[in-house]
């Protein structure tokens, strides 16, 4: 945590530094403030369509939805978990939420009337007000708590998201280059049930299975993520490794997950599938026990799977 400037409050130096990160090219801080300014600008354009009585669509304000994933993966989490500041997770990320259905739910429907016309107004009002919040209490809080190193991290795990109101991150140089995972001992064989390989070999075999594998520890923490090469249905930033998985997600969600793994530590449950639709594709989500030839409980893997390839052969 940085400590106050002399001869300021805190809240004087959380404003001091939080300006002084959003001004640095590159920061993530500044990049979030961009998309901000954007987002204002969709905001009012379409509180104007609505005072000259026009039509208007929310296919645009959809991208909403990247702007709050990104704080929800990667700023929420940090700020609760390692320092203890409950607050932004549970209260804003549950209006992250509520604002970015409300938008999805509004989109969708076709009758324009003057109960959605109210229900529009309300959203963007609110969205508007989650801009402030962001950049007058949220934004300024992670300033003064996240070391360098952590928004160095937040800054390489951001790139994995897609753009937000054609925000293009611009290059922070003192965050220099990504460090590559390297994979050591790779000439130590591991030795299995089935056979036995490299670490390297079982590094690559286990990024080449086409679905995205987490695996959860027997103490609910985050041991590992795959990499198979495919742009994330579920983002999976690297600092969240060595992370409670509760802290993961957003409040409304946090229940369910619990639900599911204390089905499995108990033998209640051993395998929860969910079908969803994410982003317009049809996934599948399995939540499985894992257990040794005891049955004792060792964890929980999560594979989620794009199902379109099933779904389109079916189609034929």
């Amino acid at each position: 945590m940085i400590e106050p400037i002399e001869g300021k409050s805190i809240l004087e130096t959380k404003k001091i530094i939080a300006q002084r990160l959003v001004g640095t090219k590159g920061h993530p801080l500044e990049t979030l403030t961009r998309e901000n300014e954007q987002l204002l600008k969709v905001i009012e354009g379409l509180v104007e369509q609505l005072e000259n009585g026009e039509d208007i669509n929310l296919t645009k304000l959809r991208q909403i939805s990247i702007h709050y994933a990104k704080k929800g993966d990667l700023l929420y989490p940090l700020l609760k978990v390692k320092y203890e500041i409950a607050g932004p997770s549970d209260l804003m990320w549950t209006e992250d939420d509520e604002i970015r259905d409300e938008i999805i739910r509004l989109d969708k429907k076709d009758v324009h009337d003057n109960e959605w016309l109210s229900r529009v107004k309300d959203v963007l009002a609110k969205a508007k007000q989650m801009i402030t919040k962001e950049e007058r209490i949220f934004f300024p809080m992670c300033a003064i708590n996240f070391t360098e190193d952590e928004w160095k991290e937040i800054y390489f795990d951001a790139k994995d998201y897609s753009t937000c109101f054609d925000v293009e991150e611009n290059l922070w140089e003192e965050a220099g280059q990504k460090v590559s995972k390297t994979v050591e001992s790779i000439d130590d064989e591991i030795v299995l049930p089935g056979g036995h390989l490299t670490l390297a070999q079982l590094t690559a075999l286990l990024d080449t299975i086409p679905m995205e594998i987490t695996f959860v520890d027997d103490q609910n923490i985050n041991r590992f993520f795959n990499d198979y090469g495919q742009p994330k249905l579920f983002k999976r930033p690297d600092m969240a490794i060595d992370r409670e998985v509760f802290s993961c997600h957003p409040p409304k969600i946090e229940p369910v997950v619990r639900k599911i793994i204390e089905d499995f530590r108990t033998s209640k449950k051993d395998l929860v599938p969910i079908w969803m639709n994410k982003g317009g594709k049809t996934v599948l989500v399995t939540y499985m026990a894992v257990r040794d030839k005891q049955g004792n409980y060792l964890g929980t893997v999560e594979l989620v799977q794009d199902m379109e390839f099933a779904k389109k052969h079916f189609e034929k």
